[in-house]
């Protein structure tokens, strides 16, 4: 009996590159607005540096967002297995049980999470337990999705590890692939949360100084770690150069400045365009690296396209409508406390 031939994409793959990279975007936005979230209001709290209604307003919209970044997380993780079904499978099964643990330690933050909003709506306080909880998760989740997607860029190093042991306890230990860049990401996460704490607290001068040395701080410590991961990537550095993700990079560099001029006059829906177009040429410049550490052993080009289209017209639909309500109820929540003020 022959079995069903599943070795083929459902799109061409210039369609399943644009949406994987759009869709990850969106999901780097919204997690970087609970992770850097998470940091500055528990530094505040820590501090003192607001007032309790402050931070009560800002700590509501976790669970939210926690909601959000699980799943836009989603609609990127579909397009990227179904491109590198072999590579992040074998990847996975390698460190399986540190995989499956993310769903513990996500409901885990989900429970912090909504702890914190309601001792903040009862009682005007914060819980820097919850938080500090809710920290310590999400630093998890999102180092061990570093570890295993580089891990999947390395398919030689996922055959010696399950080689040496197939309990699913092994971890990536290539840390030179992806700390950097894990780095780089949690910093610029404390830089979206920065822009979007004083946006919210644009109307109080202790929270928007505070968003405003958390956007710079983070940005220029982000940059840092950006330029030290590049370091490491010299033996892909030629070949990087001469693909369109470095023009997409420098464009991304400029657009973070300006980002910053536009913060600082309060004018944050031009901040916030720039700053996540910026975050999109980073997102397809690391969609480059992916390529380039898989030269030579696999083309995603050499997939044989055999369109369905009826699923992807289902899928564009109800994204489109996903992002409308998604703006409409963003609208609904700023719109509100523009109201109140």
């Amino acid at each position: 009996m022959n079995l069903p031939d599943y070795e083929f994409l459902s799109a061409p793959l210039w369609l399943i590159t644009v949406l994987h990279v759009l869709t990850l975007t969106l999901h780097f936005v919204a997690m970087n607005f609970l992770f850097g979230g998470v940091i500055i209001t528990l530094y505040a709290a820590v501090r003192r540096r607001w007032d309790d209604p402050t931070l009560k307003k800002f700590v509501r919209l976790f669970p939210s967002a926690m909601a959000a970044t699980v799943t836009l997380g989603v609609a990127p993780l579909l397009f990227l297995q179904m491109v590198y079904p072999k590579q992040m499978y074998a990847a996975a099964i390698v460190s399986g049980w540190f995989w499956l643990l993310i769903i513990a330690v996500a409901i885990v933050v989900y429970y912090a999470l909504y702890r914190c909003a309601f001792k903040a709506e009862r009682t005007g306080r914060i819980s820097k337990v919850a938080l500090g909880l809710a920290l310590l998760g999400l630093l998890y989740i999102s180092l061990t999705y570093s570890s295993v997607f580089s891990m999947a860029e390395r398919p030689a190093q996922i055959h010696s590890l399950y080689a040496q042991d197939q309990s699913g306890w092994m971890w990536n230990p290539a840390a030179g692939d992806y700390v950097l860049r894990w780095l780089h990401m949690m910093l610029g996460a404390i830089t979206v949360g920065g822009f979007f704490v004083g946006m919210i607290g644009r109307d109080e001068p202790a929270a928007f100084a505070l968003g405003k040395q958390f956007f710079v701080g983070g940005m220029v410590l982000a940059m840092v770690a950006g330029m030290a991961y590049l370091l490491t990537l010299l033996p892909y550095l030629e070949a990087f150069m001469h693909t369109a993700a470095i023009w997409g990079l420098t464009v991304g560099v400029l657009l973070s400045l300006g980002s910053l001029h536009f913060f600082f006059k309060r004018r944050f829906c031009e901040s916030g365009t720039m700053l996540f177009v910026s975050m999109l040429t980073m997102v397809y410049a690391r969609h480059t690296v992916r390529l380039l550490k898989l030269a030579g052993r696999f083309d995603p080009t050499s997939w044989r396209v055999a369109p369905q289209w009826s699923v992807f017209i289902l899928f564009l639909i109800c994204f489109v409508v996903m992002l409308a309500v998604v703006g409409y109820m963003l609208r609904l929540v700023f719109g509100a406390k523009r109201s109140a003020s």
